[in-house]
């Protein structure tokens, strides 16, 4: 009787004992695997043994340096993958709307997308700073960071300042190491002047700090003062005008080639079918948010006055250029005054005047249009397609385009080129 309460007594102090214990979800996994491990291991030894000959105390041994390594590749692993806190307070502004509170919160939030740091959160430091009674308004220079990350049990502090200097914006962010004293990084960045790219100037100098992929063609847009026109480079301006004089050459095929070199008495022009050509073409760019932007164009020119031959043409296009490479598209209708005339082809395939008929009887021959210098002007109208590239140099654009007009009565094609400067 006395045997039996004893065990019971022990059985409910083990129960109490095990009820005690914290046992994780974990920690029982871990058990479970060694438990497992112990009677593979077992079941290794004795057939090692039995096949080698080797002794189950060197095999012991060996898988005790085997485990040791492992657990101590995990160590180091698990150290690595701890995260430096950094704090940080506030960024001094010159030149912009934003306080330096702002501009805080504006890095740390960059700082949290990189997923490099544990970010200290910002009401947290704001209790504690209060419950030190810390003043952290003018709190930028080394001496103040470091007192205020020791107080906060903070290992890096983040600072800066972000400055309007003339028409250029510049970044300059600072890491420091409290435990050391040591400035680990430093990040200096120029801009252009673009108060509603403050974020993404942030993010850019941020990224570029600590070695981060960052988008060029953004990088492009916010730096490089010679860039394609674009929102980015316009912030306040919804259209650009990008008027200027277009110059070069146009070749015709076709019929309308044979009559221009047909001579006068013909009814042609007497000229080679490539003549030079002037305007001037009026572009308006509507601005947009991603790489590409519309163009309206109005484009008027003169025709043929190198060879004593005048054509004067309006042509009106809309298209989209590319903001990062300058490659543009563009089509519409265009309209030339031409001198056409009524006639007809004898028997013989010789072109006449319909009043060149002087028989009594009724001209049997089918009376049609056709170009001719003997004509009266008329208006015609085509269909242009251009494609082209825009070159820059400086604050100078110099489009170059090539273009095609198809016509029943042959194929009119031809290059120009010009120059322009942005008037917003």
């Amino acid at each position: 009787m006395k045997t039996k309460n004893k065990n019971q007594n022990l059985n409910s102090s083990t129960l109490e004992s095990f009820h005690s214990m914290r046992i994780s979800t974990e920690n029982l996994l871990l058990f479970l695997n060694l438990n497992i491990l112990e009677k593979y291991t077992q079941k290794s030894f004795d057939i090692y043994s039995s096949l080698v000959g080797i002794k189950k105390w060197s095999l012991f041994f060996f898988f005790s340096i085997l485990s040791i390594g492992v657990f101590s590749q995990e160590t180091k692993l698990a150290k690595s993958s701890i995260k430096s806190s950094v704090t940080v307070l506030n960024i001094d502004t010159k030149g912009f709307n934003l306080d330096p509170s702002q501009m805080g919160n504006m890095v740390r939030i960059e700082l949290e997308k990189l997923d490099t740091f544990e970010v200290m959160d910002r009401y947290d430091v704001s209790y504690v700073v209060e419950k030190n009674k810390i003043n952290i308004n003018n709190c930028y220079g080394k001496i103040c960071l470091l007192e205020v990350g020791s107080v906060i049990n903070s290992e890096k502090m983040f600072t800066g300042n972000v400055e309007l200097i003339g028409e250029t914006v510049v970044v300059n962010f600072r890491l420091i190491d409290v435990k050391s004293g040591k400035i680990e990084m430093v990040r200096v960045d120029e801009y252009l002047n673009l108060p509603k790219e403050l974020q993404s100037m942030v993010k850019i100098s941020i990224r570029k700090m600590f070695n981060k992929d960052v988008e060029e063609p953004l990088v492009t847009y916010l730096t490089k003062k010679n860039n394609f026109e674009s929102s980015t480079s316009n912030p306040y301006k919804t259209s650009v005008n990008l008027s200027g004089p277009r110059s070069g050459f146009t070749y015709f095929t076709g019929e309308t080639g044979q009559r221009l070199q047909d001579s006068r008495n013909e009814g042609g022009y007497g000229s080679y079918p490539l003549m030079f050509q002037f305007g001037y073409q009026f572009e308006v760019q509507y601005l947009n948010e991603g790489n590409y932007q519309a163009l309206f164009e109005f484009l008027p020119t003169i025709t043929g006055f190198n060879q004593n031959v005048f054509i004067p043409s309006l042509t009106i296009m809309n298209g989209f250029r590319n903001n990062k490479h300058g490659w543009e598209i563009a089509f519409g209708p265009s309209f030339s005054v031409v001198t056409k005339a009524d006639g007809y082809f004898d028997a013989e395939s010789n072109w006449h005047l319909e009043k060149d008929w002087t028989d009594s009887t009724s001209n049997p021959f089918s009376i049609e249009k056709r170009l001719d210098s003997r004509g009266s002007y008329e208006l015609q109208a085509g269909f242009i397609v251009a494609v082209g590239k825009t070159f820059k140099s400086g604050k100078l654009n110099i489009p170059v385009n090539i273009y095609v007009v198809p016509n029943k009565d042959g194929i009119r094609m031809g290059a120009s080129f010009g120059f322009n400067a942005k008037r917003v």
